[in-house]
C-alpha cells in the first residue's frame, strides 16, 4: 500500500493520523475528566493540567497537519453501496471533527492563558498569550471548552459506533477501508 492516499484508498499516513488522533483524543479528555478532580495535595495537580494543555496543542497541531494532507491528496470516493444521504452524513461528520477540535484548541489556550501567561509544551516552547484578557475570561472558555468536549467524545463515540455498524451489519469495506486501506 501506498503512502499517499488514492481515489479509492486510504494511503498510510492518512491511516496513521486517523488513528492517532483517535487515541489521543480519548486520551485527552480522559485526563482532562480526571484532573479536574484533583485536590490540591495530589501530586498530579500541577503536572496534570501541564500535560493536558501540551497534549491539547499537539492535538491541534495534529489536525492541522491532517487537513493539509487532506488538501494535498486526492480525495478517498465514496463506497459505492452508500446513499447520498450516508455519504452528506458522513462528509459532515468529518467536517465537524475539524470544527470540535479547532474550537476545544481555542478555548483551551483561553482558559490557559486567562491570566496573561504563556503555556508551556512540554518544555519544548511556550505559546504565547497573544489577546486581551476578557473578564471572566477562564470560567466562560471553561464552560465552553467543557461542553465541547462532551460533544466531541459523543461524536467520537458515535463515529466508532456507525464504523461497526458498517461491518457487522451493512458487511461494506468502511472499517477496512481505516484498518489497512482495503
Amino acid at each position: 500500500m501506498s503512502l499517499t492516499n488514492t481515489t479509492k484508498r486510504y494511503g498510510w499516513i492518512s491511516i496513521g493520523l486517523h488513528w492517532v488522533i483517535a487515541i489521543v483524543i480519548i486520551g485527552t479528555f480522559s485526563l482532562g475528566l480526571w484532573m479536574v478532580d484533583l485536590d490540591y495535595y495530589s501530586t498530579w495537580y500541577h503536572d496534570a493540567p501541564a500535560i493536558h494543555k501540551s497534549i491539547g496543542v499537539c492535538l491541534v497541531g495534529l489536525m492541522l497537519i491532517r487537513l493539509l494532507w487532506l488538501w494535498a491528496n486526492p480525495t478517498v470516493g465514496p463506497i459505492e453501496r452508500h446513499s447520498k444521504l450516508i455519504t452528506l452524513a458522513a462528509r459532515s461528520v468529518h467536517r465537524l471533527f475539524y470544527i470540535l477540535v479547532f474550537s476545544l484548541g481555542i478555548s483551551g489556550y483561553l482558559i490557559s492563558t486567562a491570566e496573561g501567561q504563556g503555556i508551556d509544551i512540554f518544555d519544548w516552547f511556550t505559546l504565547p498569550a497573544l489577546l486581551p484578557e476578557i473578564e471572566d475570561q477562564a470560567d466562560r472558555a471553561g464552560e465552553v471548552h467543557y461542553w465541547i468536549a462532551i460533544s466531541l467524545i459523543g461524536l467520537t463515540i458515535l463515529h466508532f459506533l456507525a464504523a461497526l455498524k458498517h461491518h457487522f451489519i451493512d458487511k461494506d469495506e468502511t472499517l477496512k477501508r481505516m484498518l489497512k486501506g482495503v
